[in-house]
């Protein structure tokens, strides 16, 4: 009798469980812990995974030792940690420190204390960019496998040269945290919103109009630290002046074209100061060695280093005491029988003392051959969607004649056949687009309500075509994908079915989080062709 060997697992940042689900379909993995922080996502896990006993919601608080001493040597490491690029690579946004970023050493920290035979690490085809990196932090100083690391010099961005002023750098680093000037959350956020329609007055008019009775209490308040014969502070005063004039705007309805560019300008430069005050403030906290604060090419900058988290992973898992052998590479889910394409980067980790050389697996499927959107979802389009989530689910009549894709993922019921309800604006969009057509192709009278349409990526409002593949699956909903033939958006489930998740799997929360999780995960099919790579060379061991 052969006997089939099993391997211990557990499953970091799993998300719904696309890369759990990959693993456990091999048929050879016992999963015995995942940790997943967000929770309508852990609901939809501990739906699918019953058999996993442990499901942790915060990677930070697991005592690995404590787990090895309950379940026993844990064999395989897997786990896709968020990598977002950070430094000036973020400049749209007011944070500097990505804490997804951090979230990649807690995997790191998993690997080196439960030290397993092998660890797959999933992330997007980016984390091999010089995008992703960690600023050098005061700990580091002291740690010579870091610093020894490729140091690049970052100059952080805290005021753009457009923003800066005189005596900025002594009036930013003399407030120490900032919070004596600091704005509510919510003030600023409405004002960030406001500054965000600087190009487009109808939007900023219904804006402010929206908020005017919360803003104008503390805007007389912020006006009222403005005398014109006394000194004052650099910060207060640029409040002051974005304070009155606001609300000479709001109170001068006939004469807003005149005044919307002055504005705006006042706006800006209070804006950017509390902007900047909370760069230093981030920096501050996350206890970011700063070398120094400079002022060059007319802005004002925070001197600092980084390393990349690619070197990062090497520098420390390659090397005594942990030595791994490290093999990085991108897959295509189109490849492996999705019916998309999706490229996703794979870091594979052996023991050395293995002494095997990692081979990923070969292409299932090439060009010619791939699997298209009509293989995945054309047996259901005549079921129409519920616009709510519940628990009911559709039975669906045996399918004899299905093969391939259809045949792998058609289950007896359909669940989470559920899709946004169509507004009329959006309606006469999809009305107007063909297969493989997106809101560019749009006239510009059904284009009115973006902000700045030609700014609108490709894949918003795109029609799919139903012998084609579909390009990467994000959250459809956001992306308004449209059904190929029909006016209506893509489905949870239909979505689900391009990630090549099976109908039997299904998806708890809410349906803004239900479309996310199938988004955010990783193909299964994708999953298992690695799974079965990897449990191959543990077979033969």
């Amino acid at each position: 009798m052969i006997t089939i060997k099993t391997y211990n697992i557990i499953d970091l940042f799993s998300g719904a469980g696309g890369l759990s689900l990959g693993f456990k379909q091999t048929e050879q993995v016992n999963i015995v812990a995942a940790a997943e922080n967000n929770p309508n996502a852990r609901k939809t896990y501990k739906r699918n995974f019953k058999e996993v006993k442990r499901l942790y919601p915060d990677v930070r608080n697991i005592d690995y030792h404590e787990l090895k001493e309950s379940v026993g040597q844990v064999d395989i490491v897997i786990g896709g940690p968020p990598c977002q690029g950070f430094s000036n690579a973020n400049r749209q946004h007011s944070t500097i420190i990505s804490m997804n970023n951090r979230l990649v050493k807690e995997y790191v920290r998993a690997v080196c204390e439960l030290q397993p035979t092998a660890f797959v690490m999933e992330n997007v085809a980016m984390l091999k960019s010089q995008v992703h990196r960690f600023f050098l932090e005061e700990t580091d100083m002291n740690d010579s496998k870091i610093l020894s690391l490729p140091l690049r010099d970052d100059a952080i961005e805290i005021l753009p040269p457009n923003m800066n002023f005189d005596g900025s750098r002594e009036v930013i680093l003399s407030t120490s945290s900032g919070e004596q000037y600091s704005w509510t959350d919510a003030f600023y956020k409405v004002i960030n919103l406001l500054y965000r329609y600087r190009i487009n007055q109808p939007k900023f008019d219904d804006s402010l109009t929206k908020y005017e009775k919360k803003l104008i209490p503390q805007l007389q308040e912020l006006s009222r630290n403005f005398k014109v014969d006394e000194p004052i502070d650099r910060i207060r005063q640029k409040d002051s002046l974005m304070a009155l004039q606001i609300l000479n705007y709001i109170q001068s309805c006939d004469k807003r074209k005149d005044l919307f560019e002055g504005t705006i300008s006042a706006i800006q430069g209070a804006l950017f100061i509390q902007k900047a005050l909370l760069k230093v403030k981030e920096l501050n906290d996350n206890h970011i060695h700063v070398f120094d604060y400079i002022e060059k090419s007319g802005g004002l900058y925070a001197s600092a280093k980084s390393y990349s988290v690619l070197d990062y992973l090497k520098g420390i898992l390659e090397n005594e005491p942990y030595n791994y052998t490290l093999e990085c590479g991108t897959l295509n889910a189109i490849n492996f029988g999705a019916p998309q394409r999706r490229e996703r980067f794979i870091m594979v980790g052996l023991k050395k003392e293995l002494n095997i050389k990692y081979a990923y697996p070969e292409p299932q499927f090439t060009e010619g051959s791939y699997r298209t959107v009509r293989d995945a979802i054309e047996d259901i389009q005549s079921i129409e969607p519920e616009k709510e989530v519940s628990d009911r689910y559709i039975e669906l009549p045996l399918h004899p004649e299905a093969q391939g894709l259809e045949k792998e993922l058609r289950g007896n019921f359909l669940y989470n056949h559920i899709t946004t309800a169509t507004r009329e604006t959006a309606l006469s969009r999809f009305k107007a687009l063909k297969a493989g057509e997106n809101f560019h192709d749009l006239s510009p009278e059904l284009k009115t309500t973006y902000s700045n349409a030609e700014r609108t990526q490709n894949t918003i409002y795109m029609r799919l075509k139903y012998d084609e593949p579909s390009g990467t699956v994000v959250n459809v909903r956001k992306s308004m994908w449209i059904h190929p033939e029909l006016n209506r958006a893509i489905s949870i489930r239909e979505a689900a079915r391009l990630q090549t998740f099976p109908d039997s799997f299904v998806f708890e929360g809410t349906k803004d989080s239900q479309y996310q999780q199938v988004g955010n995960a990783v193909p299964p099919f994708l999953a298992k062709a690695v799974a079965k790579s990897i449990i191959d060379i543990l077979n033969h061991l």
